[in-house]
């Protein structure tokens, strides 16, 4: 099912009688799901682009691609930049903005302006009574009542179908830069990364890569500004080794959009887990869960494991973070397993925004 419309959508929704699968352009095919397709990559445009305002309102089967090109021609951007997993998953189709808001899919540069959720202005959404909902709207301070913007972001279309969203974006950049240390430890990056992150020079990336032997850093803005900035955080590093620099426009996008995407373990046999912790915690962590390769995103915040299968939770015990199984196939749940009360409280917002239990069912427990 492809609805065309909004109206397509909830009439689709309103006079179903069994569990449907909500999906965009199917390229995140994760978690189990349980019925019929029910697309959203038809209610497809943007309806409303304010430079003057950073404001972009968009359905939400509009392409990403679609939404980058129209604001890279404004010199903005999508500054959470949403990961591309079809390299990862082995998926083809065309990822939606939708799906981005969906999954709260964010990437390296969200520890230094937030994830999707903190772009997040308005939302329209289809629940599953097949009601037509509306909140929030096209400025940061909107007092509406409850906050659904907030709980529609990374809810995986299991309290209703989103078709329209509205956002907050972020001007361009002149100069952006990647700084290279060698040869590291898991530790010793970890604290080198922490150093970068804990200073004023507004590092906007910071990943590191055992298997290559890399601890990459990224400095974005006005080219003086990049320039100084890269100066002084190199100094900053020296303590840890020798930093090689990289200003080149394409290669430092191309460095990034890899990490972005975890470019590594795409087409590589086993599972994926992504794991969000304490940086203070990564590389302990790391060491329990027996993976096969493993790497660090924002500083240590959140790691990606490839595994060869079997729980990875279970091998790493109790922890405070939560990891989500993004590709394979084992018994463990898919989502992290939410305490009782939480669990209780989910529970209680489904049972109100999809009663009869039909949308994405079994995606999150």
């Amino acid at each position: 099912m492809t609805p065309k419309n909004e109206a397509e959508l909830a009439a689709i929704i309103a006079s179903a009688d069994s569990p449907m699968h909500i999906i965009g352009g199917g390229t995140r095919p994760i978690g189990t799901n349980e019925g019929a397709t029910l697309s959203t990559a038809k209610i497809s445009g943007i309806t409303l682009h304010e430079p003057g305002a950073l404001t972009l309102v968009a359905h939400a089967g509009t392409p990403v691609a679609e939404i980058e090109k129209t604001l890279a021609k404004q010199n903005q951007r999508l500054a959470f930049e949403p990961m591309d997993h079809r390299a990862l998953l082995g998926t083809e189709g065309t990822p939606t903005i939708g799906g981005v808001v969906a999954g709260n899919v964010s990437g390296p540069r969200r520890i230094s302006v937030g994830a999707c959720r903190d772009f997040m202005l308005g939302v329209r959404f289809v629940d599953g009574a097949g009601t037509i909902i509306k909140n929030g709207g096209r400025v940061m301070k909107n007092v509406t009542g409850y906050d659904l913007v907030k709980l529609m972001t990374g809810s995986y279309g299991t309290l209703g179908v989103l078709t329209e969203v509205s956002l907050k974006v972020l001007p361009g950049v002149e100069a952006q830069a990647t700084l290279t240390l060698d040869g590291l430890d898991d530790a010793t990056a970890i604290s080198a990364m922490s150093a970068a992150l804990s200073s004023p020079f507004e590092v906007t990336g910071v990943a590191h890569d055992p298997i290559a032997g890399k601890t990459q850093f990224r400095l974005e803005g006005f080219a003086s500004s990049v320039a100084y900035r890269a100066e002084q955080v190199t100094k900053l590093l020296s303590k840890f080794g020798t930093a090689n620099s990289d200003h080149d426009a394409k290669t430092v996008a191309a460095t990034w959009a890899a990490i972005r995407d975890v470019t590594a373990f795409a087409g590589q046999p086993g599972d994926v887990w992504r794991i969000s912790v304490k940086p203070s915690d990564a590389e302990a962590l790391a060491g329990k869960m027996g993976a096969k390769a493993v790497q660090y995103d924002w500083g240590g915040g959140l790691i990606w494991a490839l595994s060869e299968g079997g729980d990875l939770r279970a091998r790493m015990g109790d922890f405070d973070g939560h990891a989500t199984l993004i590709r394979g196939k084992t018994d463990a749940p898919t989502f992290q397993p939410e305490p009782a009360p939480l669990a209780a409280i989910t529970a209680g917002l489904r049972s109100k925004f999809d009663p009869r239990g039909i949308l994405n069912l079994g995606m999150m427990t």
